[in-house]
């Protein structure tokens, strides 16, 4: 059994979760809605404001595979459960001399040091923002219900300049700290 799959989820107040005959496990919400197919191995419950999860024993998976599933499907299906409730919120930062970034509606233009501008596109699920004041680093807030899209986003956005540790310059999360390290000159001496 897995710790984490064992722990019940509390459906808040203004969410709906559904279960469809094919293992989809639909969550509504006033942040927009998400659907997660579980595994046939796990057993979904949704009784008295929870959904809880079980393993099937008569299911042919092997048992270690059960109990992946088990802590795997709680997790995806919690993080379903906050997005569409609260939402998910990233907020990258752009360090270096010259980067700039703007958007027009979900397409957004980085200014990073290339010889081109980079462009890309969002999802219409993602709301993002960009913000760019005199004598502080370029700002961007991306905002979502789904978890798994927000990250992917953000590594995307960030392998465009990946934060490097001698002068800290690149795309960073808000708050985030770079190991730094020294250059040649001062392992020299």
């Amino acid at each position: 059994m897995s710790r984490i799959g064992k722990l019940p989820i509390a459906i808040p107040a203004g969410v709906t979760v559904a279960q469809g005959a094919d293992g989809v496990v639909t969550v509504k919400g006033p942040k927009g809605e998400l659907s997660q197919k579980v595994d046939s191995s796990i057993i979904v419950k949704i009784a008295d404001g929870h959904i809880t999860f079980e393993i099937d024993e008569n299911s042919p998976v092997n048992i270690k595979q059960k109990q992946a599933f088990h802590g795997l499907y709680r997790s995806l299906v919690n993080n379903m459960v906050v997005g569409v409730s609260e939402g998910y919120k990233k907020v990258l930062e752009l360090v270096g001399v010259g980067y700039r970034v703007s958007n027009q509606g979900n397409l957004i233009e980085f200014t990073l040091g290339y010889t081109h501008p980079i462009f890309i596109q969002l999802p219409k699920e993602v709301k993002v923002e960009t913000k760019s004041e005199r004598n502080q680093n370029p700002i961007i807030t991306l905002e979502t219900c789904d978890k798994a899209l927000l990250g992917l986003i953000c590594a995307k956005i960030r392998s465009f300049r990946k934060p490097e540790p001698y002068k800290g310059k690149g795309i960073l999360f808000q708050g985030e700290v770079i190991r730094r390290k020294s250059g040649k000159s001062a392992s020299a001496k």
